[in-house]
């Protein structure tokens, strides 16, 4: 049922009578795995008088159904509650947190489980609860699904599966850790491995609530020394005990986490024979170890706080660490920024002191510097109600469901699923959120309708949208894009978030696509704050020359909006310029990207109208008067061409007082194919090897051509959008 009054969580009579009452939901099951039986299934809870009802179509052939409830879903005791033969049954004496009530159905040896969380949050959020489950329970469960349901192998990079496993708060000093030695990726960590479409959230107010053992997140390639395409999975708001090994590459988020030890290599597979793409960590406190990246290629870390020490954090070619705490020193490679000038963490699931699930909105700060909580205080912040204020949807719902909430005033929570879209998301009023768990995925599927995009949000203040991988199985104008053409609202004082966003085109889709621009930036005040633009190098079908034409997009990113602010940009394989910044007073803090692999030949990959080798990686137009970005990295693997493809320039940008870029980073890491200067025709070519420039600002180098940039308009969108005038 997904019609939005359906789905309605709270009723108050008179100011007494609680009753939570959702959509009846669905419970597949087998029997001897040749046939499968839908059981739609209820529960409401009546607050004053404090009981629960069930209800169930019939199942089984003969006999009544025993009713048994536990604490929760995996708890260690079930206790019989009672039998009937009708399809209700009304429990007087439940355990006191309503959530703490599951209930197995047993019939003919048939059984369906019912709970309030269940009904409210689908079947791909898993809930564990050290309160009624043994310390094991849940790091069983985990790894079981990691082995079984290609999370860890090279499948699971194309899976449509999603999952989110949620911890609710430690009690009576118990943790979650089942005991261990030694580094996450050893047998004897008994370590949580973390598969692919993963997250891990705690449920507590701050990091410190759910105590974890260790995490590790294993590579497929090479043996496991390979971790480039560890991709797509997160973390958030525990407290890690033993072992953090986070073993992964782009799209990989790791936030608002207490970290007692670390392995001396973050990235440990038991040997430093190992390489990895760069990653995502902010918000987050180690006690005890400085860790390092030894083998990633790049990182960016945010907002960190790392004890005082000298020690080398690793890394080969771009770091940077913005806001942190006893950071490394720079150098060539390292790239401290003393605070993060305007940030807002990203929201998160929660339960609270009432017992209820809330979800916190962290408010904007400045100049910020270490994390944004204490070890007893949640941080500065708004909490909401997720049952009264938010939608919350299920794999299944569709962009009118989704839509229709928005329009009622709801935000929208996105549990782990694959939502097949036939129209944008269209999010058209102040401080509305979209928030995913579980790299929830929202897919454009082929119809006549789907020619515009993913999603698109108005020009309005305090919008955020956090946490969305988007998908096109359709060709569109775009992906997501921020603010209408030629915005300028001024939104300073409540500026809009997107945090943990990933596009990706290509990859999975099996027949032709073509996309303008992935994400674009109209608005005025943008921050983001970790994205991961893909146009796929590889993917379920065939690559190779094919790809060049099957996947098309020409720009990741186009910013025209102004006082935009990025923190951790991964831009990757698109068609043309990969970034084009427009807007005035931009500012990027890292940057990382490789060039297309598969551009034919060098006829087909030149830009300024035919005049110079290939496209930047990274493209500030003449216009642009004020610009300053820093770390900024683009490594040449160009394997799919003619063996004659090269670009002029890793960066380009005008030669302007107010226009720099510092740090940069350009080598070849394969294929034949070179980027011959770093920015403006200076810096060198790859072609000797690892080429950097620390700070260009009105250099001397040659400018770019001037050029006019054909971008999306209004006659782009199909006729059923009703843009913001």
């Amino acid at each position: 049922m997904n019609i939005l009054k359906s789905k309605k969580a709270i009723s108050v009579f008179a100011g007494f009578i609680f009753i939570l009452i959702l959509c009846s939901f669905v419970s597949p099951f087998s029997v001897d795995g040749k046939s499968e039986q839908k059981i739609e299934h209820k529960i409401e809870y009546n607050k004053k008088k404090h009981n629960i009802t069930l209800s169930w179509t019939a199942f089984g052939t003969s006999g009544n159904y025993i009713i048994t409830r536990g604490g929760s879903r995996l708890a260690s005791d079930f206790v019989s509650v009672g039998s009937t033969s009708k399809l209700t049954f009304t429990d007087n004496k439940p355990n006191q947190d309503k959530y703490e009530n599951y209930y197995k159905v047993t019939r003919n040896e048939i059984t369906i489980i019912i709970s309030l969380e269940n009904q409210i949050f689908g079947d791909n959020m898993y809930f564990y609860d050290r309160k009624h489950e043994k310390a094991e329970t849940a790091r069983n469960e985990i790894n079981s699904q990691f082995a079984t349901i290609g999370l860890g192998g090279a499948n699971g990079e194309w899976t449509t599966k999603r999952q989110a496993y949620y911890f609710k708060a430690n009690v009576n000093g118990q943790t979650y850790d089942v005991g261990g030695s030694g580094s996450a990726s050893s047998a004897e960590a008994n370590a949580i491995e973390l598969g692919f479409y993963s997250h891990i959230g705690g449920l507590g107010r701050v990091p410190s609530d759910v105590k974890l053992g260790a995490i590790f997140t294993r590579p497929h390639l090479s043996g496991g020394a390979n971790a480039t395409c560890t991709f797509w999975r997160s973390v958030e708001n525990v407290e890690v005990m033993r072992d953090f090994s986070w073993t992964v590459s782009q799209s990989t988020s790791a936030r608002r986490m207490l970290i007692e030890s670390t392995s001396k290599y973050i990235s440990d597979i038991g040997n430093t024979n190992f390489w990895g793409s760069g990653g995502f960590i902010a918000d987050t406190h180690y006690t005890t170890t400085r860790p390092n990246w030894a083998g990633q290629q790049q990182w960016y870390t945010r907002n960190t706080v790392f004890p005082s020490g000298s020690g080398a954090m690793g890394g080969s070619y771009n770091m940077v660490w913005q806001g942190c705490v006893n950071p490394p020193q720079a150098d060539e490679k390292n790239s401290p920024v003393p605070t993060t000038p305007i940030i807002r963490e990203k929201p998160f699931l929660f339960i609270d002191k009432d017992g209820e699930y809330k979800v916190f909105v962290p408010d904007w700060q400045k100049d910020r510097v270490g994390v944004s909580w204490s070890s007893a205080d949640i941080g500065k912040g708004k909490i909401q109600d997720l049952v009264t204020e938010w939608y919350v949807t299920k794999e299944g719902d569709t962009d009118v469901d989704i839509n229709n909430a928005l329009k009622a005033g709801k935000n929208i929570f996105f549990t782990p699923g694959h939502y097949s879209l036939n129209a944008p998301i269209q999010v058209n009023r102040k401080d509305a959120i979209l928030l995913g768990a579980g790299i929830a995925s929202v897919t454009l599927e082929p119809t006549e309708k789907n020619t515009w995009g993913c999603i698109y949000a108005d020009d309005k203040d305090g919008i955020i949208i956090a946490g969305l991988l988007m998908d096109s199985f359709n060709s569109t104008t775009y992906q997501i894009r921020i603010g209408n053409e030629g915005a300028k609202v001024d939104h300073s004082a409540d500026s809009i978030l997107l945090t943990d966003i990933t596009c990706r085109v290509g990859g999975v889709q099996s027949k032709n696509i073509q996309i303008q621009a992935s994400m674009q930036i109209n608005s005025n005040n943008v921050v983001g704050d970790h994205f991961w633009l893909w146009r796929a190098d590889h993917g379920s079908q065939k690559g190779g020359a094919a790809r060049w034409t099957r996947d098309r997009c020409k720009n990741g990113l186009i910013v025209t909006g102004n006082d935009v602010t990025l923190y951790g940009l991964f831009v990757e394989h698109f068609q043309e310029y990969e970034v084009l910044w427009l807007g005035e007073r931009g500012r990027t803090y890292f940057f990382q990207n490789e060039p297309p692999y598969d551009a034919p030949n060098q006829a087909n990959w030149s830009s300024q109208n035919g005049k110079v080798d290939g496209y930047a990686a990274f493209k500030v137009a003449n216009t642009v008067k004020e610009h300053h970005s820093i770390g900024m990295g683009s490594y040449a693997v160009m394997t799919g061409t003619d063996g004659n493809v090269n670009k002029k320039n890793g960066f380009e940008i005008p030669n302007s007082s107010n226009v720099k870029l510092e740090k940069m980073c350009t080598t070849r890491f394969a294929g034949s194919g070179n980027i011959q200067n770093v920015i403006n025709s200076e810096g060198g070519t790859t072609a000797t090897g690892v080429k950097r420039v620390v700070l260009y600002n009105n250099g001397s180098g040659t400018q770019p051509f001037d050029e006019e940039f054909v971008l999306p308009s209004n006659e782009s969108y199909p006729a059923y959008i009703k843009m913001e005038k």
